[in-house]
């Protein structure tokens, strides 16, 4: 009669003790968790502000072999990481294509037909950016008579799954659109100087005999009808071959902050730049890019692409025009009562930097509407 009370207080005890135990395990794990936890925090902090110091040097230039040579460079040991790794491998041009176009031209034959090709760089994410410009600005078609054709212009980003399931949205888009030029090198901002060597190298097999070249990003608004006609008018005129025109930068010199993105110290590159054109947009003719291409074969890479390109115009003996209708960023306008993305302040320009997709195409269909008024705007 009295074994259930002792069974209950037994199994009552062992339960009590099971359950500090599991108590005393779970404390335990929470401590430590909040140790790990804060440590992770930190190392993960640590990790993202050194993360362009902590790649592997392959990462960026696959295919290609090392210039241990450039380690003997004075100071080089000094230099960030990603700096380090773009004089190691600067030699390198030639990468696999992963993705390509080569009848966009209809042939090296017949690209003489073609009259504006648009070349916009991006990288494999900005997915949404070509969709918008596919249907904006970009348009292939048929303007005032002449063609107008485009290509996207990609190295690949990111590693193993992320970088496999960003490719196959190129593969996607390819399949779709058929205007992806994709290389197997790490698109970097380091590396958009490869980027725009194996554009012009692209053009010089694929498309030689193109007109004229819109070379920009994928966040600027581009008038490319009105380009077109600007063209043209040149032609019309019987201006020369040569044409490299957009927002002109003069006696600019190397930036030395370490603090900047565009940090170039003495031992990457000394003295004064020469005039170029800002990256985000310029027009060229068919006749000035073979010119850049060819001068760049004697010249070593910069890490700064604009610059680059306008050392390689110098190098041919040619300069860039400044030209007022194409602008770096948006318009400037010192009152908040003014909406600076009016679609008046915009409809002439041939181009402007800094628009996202939305913005882009709102303003596209604005500047393009048959039935905007522009009271009080010159037209």
């Amino acid at each position: 009669m009295h074994r259930t009370p002792r069974i209950i207080k037994t199994a009552a005890r062992t339960l009590l003790l099971a359950g500090t135990i599991y108590m005393v395990i779970y404390l335990y794990k929470v401590s430590i968790n909040k140790t790990i936890s804060h440590q992770d925090v930190v190392a993960k902090k640590d990790y993202v502000r050194k993360l362009p110091e902590t790649l592997p040097s392959v990462d960026f230039w696959p295919n290609c072999t090392q210039n241990k040579s450039a380690a003997n460079i004075t100071g080089f040991s000094t230099l960030p990481q990603q700096l380090q790794n773009f004089l190691y491998y600067k030699h390198c041009r030639h990468f696999p294509m992963i993705l390509d176009v080569p009848n966009k031209c209809g042939g090296a034959e017949r690209s003489q037909d073609i009259f504006l090709l648009l070349v916009i760089k991006t990288i494999p994410a900005n997915y949404d950016r070509r969709e918008g410009l596919r249907k904006t600005w970009a348009k292939e078609r048929l303007h005032n008579g002449v063609w107008i054709r485009r290509v996207f212009v990609a190295g690949t980003t990111n590693e193993g799954f992320q970088k496999k399931r960003l490719n196959t949205i190129l593969e996607l888009e390819q399949t779709e659109y058929n205007d992806i030029l994709q290389w197997d090198f790490e698109d970097s901002l380091y590396n958009l100087t490869l980027k725009q060597i194996l554009i012009l190298q692209w053009i010089d097999k694929k498309c030689p005999n193109v007109q004229y070249i819109l070379n920009g990003d994928d966040d600027v608004l581009a008038n490319t009808g009105k380009m077109v006609e600007y063209l043209q008018g040149l032609q019309e005129q019987n201006v020369s071959n040569h044409l490299f025109t957009g927002h002109v930068i003069f006696n600019a010199y190397p930036i030395r902050s370490t603090l900047s993105k565009y940090y170039v110290p003495p031992q990457v590159h000394d003295g004064k730049y020469p005039p170029y054109c800002s990256g985000a947009g310029f027009l060229l003719s068919g006749y000035t890019a073979a010119a850049i291409f060819n001068a760049s074969h004697t010249i070593s890479l910069l890490p700064i692409d604009d610059v680059y390109i306008g050392m390689c115009l110098e190098k041919a003996g040619l300069k860039p025009k400044p030209h007022i209708a194409i602008l770096d960023t948006v318009v400037n306008i010192p009152s908040k009562k003014v909406d600076i993305y009016d679609p008046c302040f915009y409809r002439e320009f041939l181009l402007v930097h800094r628009f996202l997709s939305g913005q882009l195409y709102l303003m596209w269909q604005r500047i393009n509407d048959p039935n905007l008024k522009c009271s009080g705007f010159q037209k």
